[in-house]
């Protein structure tokens, strides 16, 4: 069965469709079989994978139960790593489903029989909590929630980790949290410091031990349609990504949701 992880912030702008790229490469790196899911309209997820079209479908057809998984979903150029791309289309469904009596378990009955084609599951959802991003956690197993090393970080930390409480007393009770990740820091920045510190402080050991420095490579990997572990394996964020995989795999097992 896929273990299902949201990758997910309110806020833009921190790093989550770097994280779930790079997060998803590493996996397919160690020959798991993974799908990414692009859900989010702005489809950087989708174009930072090289992939510019998506003429066979999309997550927007997918929710919109025209057409299934295995309609829409496209091989990348990194074995073992598929995807469900995402196109501007996606900005209508919160409309168009907004009046479905079950619209927040779309994404999850679509995926249900396709769960033990993959070992992994990565959703990128929106900046935002609507629909999408909602149907994201109530078809998931855990969030992994990517933080940037800012003034207002633990305010919006505080208001997303409320909405997933809700949803998981309201829609999908084996959802968790994986995992919170610091993105963009900067050591030298005393901001960023404090900010860790304080994060650290008050979450203990949710926060991951795994830190995603500011790195010029990875800013540039997207525009080159690659994931920086592929535009440049031995820059100190693609070491930070391999990192990351290893600590999500040990984090995986320390939950028991795996019988490994």
């Amino acid at each position: 069965m896929s273990l299902v992880i949201t990758i997910a912030n309110q806020k833009g702008g921190v790093g989550k469709t770097t994280t779930a790229i790079n997060l998803s490469t590493a996996l397919a790196a160690i020959r798991k079989r993974v799908l990414l899911i692009d859900l989010d309209p702005q489809s950087n997820a989708t174009t930072g994978l090289g992939i510019y079209s998506t003429r066979t479908g999309s997550s927007y057809e997918l929710l919109l139960q025209s057409k299934t998984v295995s309609e829409i979903i496209i091989e990348t150029s990194i074995p073992g790593l598929t995807l469900i791309p995402s196109n501007v289309n996606l900005i209508g469904a919160e409309v168009e489903l907004a009046h479905d009596k079950n619209k927040q378990s779309i994404l999850s009955k679509a995926l249900e029989p396709y769960y033990d084609m993959f070992d992994y599951i990565i959703i990128d959802a929106p900046p935002s909590m609507g629909i999408l991003t909602l149907n994201a956690l109530v078809a998931s197993d855990g969030v992994l929630i990517p933080l940037q090393c800012e003034y207002y970080a633990l305010e919006g930390l505080s208001q997303l980790m409320k909405s997933i409480q809700q949803i998981k007393k309201t829609f999908n009770k084996k959802l968790k949290l994986f995992g919170v990740l610091l993105t963009m820091f900067d050591k030298r920045n005393a901001l960023n410091m404090s900010v860790s510190t304080d994060v650290r402080a008050h979450l203990g050991n949710i926060v991951f031990n795994t830190v995603i420095p500011r790195n010029v490579k990875v800013s540039e990997a997207p525009s080159y349609g690659k994931p920086v572990l592929i535009y440049d394996i031995k820059c100190v964020g693609s070491q930070a990504y391999m990192e990351l995989a290893k600590e999500f795999l040990l984090k995986e097992k320390e939950l028991g949701w795996r019988k490994n």
